[in-house]
């Protein structure tokens, strides 16, 4: 017995998302998306990058089923490209993109391969975008009517469902500071922003409940823990308005039926209080919590800096990935237990996990040697462990990404993949990452010690 053996059951996966791999965003009848306009508009994106193509997934999934095969891979997360199936965002139903997504679930079902579907990965259809998007609030509904849709074709077939991907970057790089799509830099929308989008997750899970379907329904957040520069009272209180921002501004409704009392602080005169019946809908139980983890922050008091009042301070003892985000899975560990320690013993998944290293174009003799992403996995996996030696109720781990791909308004400069994509002739390699993993799901962890 390895001293790293995970628990009997633990499902090993990895995670993809619609824009990033499928490419072809607009076959077969699909609508665009606020992706789409974005990364086609001049200075939004690194080269002018844009999902026009990113790893082609759209045509070749049938072939990267047999690499999660291959790999063994215990289960899939993709994401619904929502303008697939609703062209102009709601009514009309495209069913060539509803057939699309049948044949990857049927494809890895024939497989063994668990399908766990998230509904919103930040794709918005423009068409919703020109309605107000994220800022009406009949955009709720909007997504009640796409989640009911997607549960009545695939619900029998689909075990696990994630309402939305990592709502705060909706909120923050998307409608606050501008870097991510619709690229809006306000913060009064922000708030606003934040409650429709728990308003739609609410109204995604009163759908599946709805139907009386019997899988797993939850969300997927984004969790970066916030550490204080000092111990003086202004960096904690600097820590804990970041720590409420990134952390608890989507879990605290949820599981506590309130708004982390910051809010009030950071958004000032843009906050207004939800009604309680609002509120009630938003803390409706849920199967599970996913948590997608990359990196942390240490942060001190800043008077000079607007909204927030807080510096970030590089930590350069410490290595640093690619993306220059600091490599601490000690973080990893500190924020599941407090997952586990606020909002009870919910079933936990982790549903991102992963790091970028600058991987050449091209493999080299039929393989990309890429140690440091294999280090990155072992330190991180071991955090996981540790959580669940602690008593944290963490039922998987999907690692980012399974492909190479599309990197948001990173273009293709960033590589996450365990498989390398060539983008020239779309060639995938497992990478030496990708057999590690392997041999991790083989041995259920204890390949680790």
């Amino acid at each position: 017995m390895s001293e790293f053996d995970f628990p009997e059951g633990f499902l090993w996966g990895a995670a993809t998302a619609a824009y990033q791999v499928e490419g072809s965003p607009l076959a077969d009848g699909a609508g665009p998306s606020i992706w789409h306009r974005f990364s086609h508009t001049p200075g939004n994106t690194a080269n002018g990058d844009t999902g026009d193509v990113a790893a082609d997934h759209y045509y070749r999934y049938a072939s990267d089923v047999a690499l999660m095969k291959e790999l063994g891979l215990q289960s899939y997360r993709f994401s619904i490209a929502w303008p697939r199936i609703f062209p102009e965002g709601k009514g009309r139903i495209n069913q060539a993109g509803v057939d699309f997504y049948s044949r990857l679930i049927d494809l890895l079902l024939a497989n063994d391969i668990v399908p766990n579907a998230t509904l919103y990965h930040w794709d918005l259809p423009a068409a919703l975008h020109d309605l107000g998007g994220w800022l009406n609030p009949d955009i709720a509904s909007w997504f009640g009517d796409y989640a009911s849709a997607m549960f009545d074709r695939f619900g029998n077939r689909v075990p696990m469902w994630s309402t939305l991907n990592e709502p705060a970057i909706v909120m923050d790089l998307g409608y606050v500071t501008g870097f991510l799509a619709p690229g809006h830099r306000d913060i009064y929308e922000g708030a606003i922003v934040t409650h429709n989008l728990l308003r739609a997750h609410a109204r995604g899970v009163q759908a599946y409940r709805g139907q009386n379907q019997t899988g797993k329904i939850g969300i997927a957040v984004s969790l970066e823990p916030r550490y204080e520069a000092s111990d003086s009272a202004e960096d904690k209180a600097a820590a804990r308005r970041m720590h409420a921002w990134s952390n608890s501004q989507f879990l605290d409704p949820i599981f506590l039926g309130k708004y982390p009392h910051e809010l009030q602080e950071i958004f000032h005169d843009a906050w207004i209080p939800p009604a309680d019946d609002e509120l009630k809908l938003i803390s409706q139980p849920i199967d599970f919590v996913g948590v997608n983890y990359y990196t942390r922050s240490v942060v001190e008091h800043d008077g000079k800096r607007p909204i927030f009042h807080i510096s970030r301070i590089a930590q350069n003892g410490n290595p640093h990935t690619d993306m220059g985000w600091e490599i601490y899975p000690a973080a990893f560990t500190d924020i599941l237990k407090w997952v586990n320690s606020r909002y009870g013993d919910i079933p936990i998944y982790v549903t991102e996990n992963g790091s970028a290293w600058p991987d050449p174009p091209t493999a080299i003799d039929g393989r990309i040697e890429d140690p440091q992403r294999i280090d990155y996995l072992v330190s991180h996996l071991k955090a996981v462990h540790d959580a669940i030696e602690q008593g944290v109720n963490l039922r998987g781990y999907y690692a980012w990404s399974l492909l190479d791909n599309y990197e948001w308004a990173h273009g293709y400069a960033k590589r996450f993949g365990i498989v390398h994509v060539d983008y020239e002739t779309q060639q995938r390699t497992i990478k030496d990452s990708g057999r590690f993993y392997s041999k991790v799901i083989a041995t259920n962890g204890a390949s680790l010690g």
